[in-house]
């Protein structure tokens, strides 16, 4: 209450009395919002019911992991589990990535934020629309500029093509040190299609072991 207070009164004193109320609950802009760690940003917008997707969610999944993170997973959007506990990848794809990020050193409570594009969990598990992803990526870029990680991974085509706003093969995206918002981004694939497809396995985890190497000079 006393930040409330504290924004109320900066904007009186530079705005006058008048409130505009669109600037402090408009759930799309959160650039001037006063919110000081994720779990109050989280609060803030865990009932967003900006696209369809907020109508026919189980759960808002937010995303979960260490909110000092040197090292930002973003996939596409939940799946069926994830909707239902509010979780980021907990099927067997997120086992998977669990595995992974343990032969790296890593886990997703320490030093580790795990997340997606879109919030909520499309009908059958099928791609964002683009309009859902205009309405759900404000959200991400302020997960982004509270974590402030070292470094950012894409799993997947639709996670990297929706960020980086490319229409180019997944293959032709990896071994490639991006920029998303002034923070470097790599591209891996999703852990979905290494359990599709096996042979993928070895090029991600040659992606993981540049990662890990990547994040262990930066720190």
């Amino acid at each position: 209450m006393d930040k409330i207070r504290e924004y109320l009164i900066q904007n009186r004193d530079l705005f006058g009395s008048e409130l505009f109320i669109n600037s402090i609950v408009n759930t799309s802009k959160y650039d001037n919002y006063p919110v000081l760690n994720l779990n109050e940003f989280k609060e803030s917008i865990c009932g967003c019911k900006e696209c369809p997707l907020g109508q026919s969610r189980t759960e808002f999944v937010f995303g979960g992991g260490d909110p000092n993170a040197n090292l930002l997973l973003v996939g596409e959007a939940p799946g069926e589990q994830e909707d239902l506990k509010g979780e980021p990848f907990i099927g067997r794809a997120g086992k998977l990535l669990d595995k992974i990020l343990l032969a790296i050193g890593l886990n997703r409570n320490k030093n580790v934020f795990i997340t997606n594009v879109v919030k909520c969990r499309p009908p059958n598990n099928r791609d964002p629309l683009p309009s859902e992803v205009e309405k759900c990526e404000p959200y991400l870029n302020k997960q982004i500029s509270l974590i402030n990680p070292i470094l950012i991974v894409a799993l997947g085509r639709v996670a990297a093509k929706t960020l980086l706003k490319l229409e180019m093969p997944l293959k032709d995206l990896r071994d490639k040190i991006h920029d998303y918002s002034g923070i470097p981004l790599r591209v891996t694939y999703h852990p979905a299609a290494l359990l599709r497809n096996p042979m993928l396995k070895k090029a991600a985890w040659e992606d993981f072991q540049w990662i890990q190497k990547y994040i262990n000079n930066k720190s």
